[in-house]
């Protein structure tokens, strides 16, 4: 049986990954996760949905001798799927050192594991923020990219250029899918977004608030150059990217690739607006969320949306849900976790 690394398999996608993996593919899967923003239930929820176990080696990638070791006793994988790293945008803003370290360490030090043990297969989970404020929409995989506008998406676009540096001199295989902006939980109801620390992403924001854990939720800025003043994004079904990446792998596995080094973006290419998904949330649930306006937050882009044609073509890949039905699996997730904390 082929093996697959997923580093930050307790993460929010790396575990959707890892779900979708089990469950459709023949692949044995390892998880490296140091839990700083996750928690190991999250296997007793991956084995519940898929049937299957996962091993975590709880591993900071950033201490190259410990992430060698994982590499060393698994030395018949065919392929990485790299998402760890640190993701708050407003977080990379007051602590960017700590985001440079993080994002850019860990994937040197996974990229010469990759090297000395013969793994070509890589998959790297970059972002639409890597574009920055785009002149034009939607995004293209060409569309040039303007200055980025945090620190965290400068890590990712220091990845993207690391690699392909990396690409022209290696054997390794890459595909970087930049992703926009993931949400909803497993259709069972039993995985979602569930992080150590408290939510900056809007859904979750918006699900918190919704079940009362938050007395109300802050839409930062309603004075954009946008159709209602709020920030317009491009919101992906979580289970359309864990699937984008099973066929990016596939891809890869059966050298069905026709370079070494590919980009895709994965979008539903379609923005929708912060007071839209609030909307959409309300009538799907029937809940009435309590929100107040306040100034814009540094680091956020006005509007962003994807052309995802090239994923379409090329992958074979296209997003299944709606925004509608993005918002009843995160709020089943969310019924989900208050049910089990009681």
């Amino acid at each position: 049986m082929k093996k697959i690394i997923v580093t930050g398999g307790c993460g929010y996608i790396g575990s959707q990954t890892i779900i979708e993996l089990l469950k459709h593919t023949e692949y044995e899967v390892i998880s490296i996760d140091n839990l700083v923003n996750s928690a190991e239930t999250v296997l007793q929820r991956i084995k519940l949905i898929a049937g299957k176990e996962v091993i975590n080696y709880k591993v900071d990638l950033c201490d190259y001798n410990t992430t060698r070791q994982v590499f060393q006793t698994n030395q018949d994988v065919v392929g990485v799927i790299h998402f760890a790293a640190l993701k708050s945008v407003g977080d990379s803003v007051s602590q960017p050192v700590r985001y440079y370290h993080n994002n850019i360490e860990s994937l040197l030090n996974v990229i010469k594991c990759c090297q000395e043990f013969h793994i070509d297969n890589f998959i790297f989970s970059s972002s639409c923020s890597v574009y920055g404020n785009v002149a034009s929409l939607p995004v293209k995989e060409e569309t040039s990219l303007s200055p980025v506008v945090s620190p965290y998406a400068h890590t990712k676009l220091m990845a993207e250029q690391m690699l392909r540096f990396i690409a022209d001199q290696a054997t390794m295989n890459f595909i970087l899918l930049r992703y926009f902006n993931p949400v909803g939980g497993d259709t069972s109801g039993m995985n979602g977004e569930d992080p150590v620390n408290p939510p900056s992403n809007l859904i979750p924001v918006i699900t918190q608030t919704a079940a009362g854990i938050r007395e109300k939720m802050t839409v930062f800025g309603n004075d954009y150059p946008t159709r209602d003043g709020s920030c317009i994004r491009d919101y992906i079904h979580v289970i359309d990217i864990a699937d984008a990446h099973i066929k990016a792998m596939n891809r890869l596995v059966d050298k069905k690739n026709k370079d070494n080094y590919e980009i895709y973006n994965l979008g539903t290419g379609e923005g929708v607006s912060v007071f839209e998904a609030i909307k959409a949330f309300e009538e799907v649930t029937g809940v009435s969320l309590n929100y107040e306006v306040s100034p814009r937050r540094p680091g956020d882009v006005a509007s962003i949306y994807s052309d995802s044609t090239k994923a379409n073509i090329e992958l074979g890949w296209k997003p299944a849900y709606s925004i509608k039905e993005m918002m009843s699996t995160a709020w089943k997730w969310q019924l989900y976790i208050n049910s089990i904390s009681k």
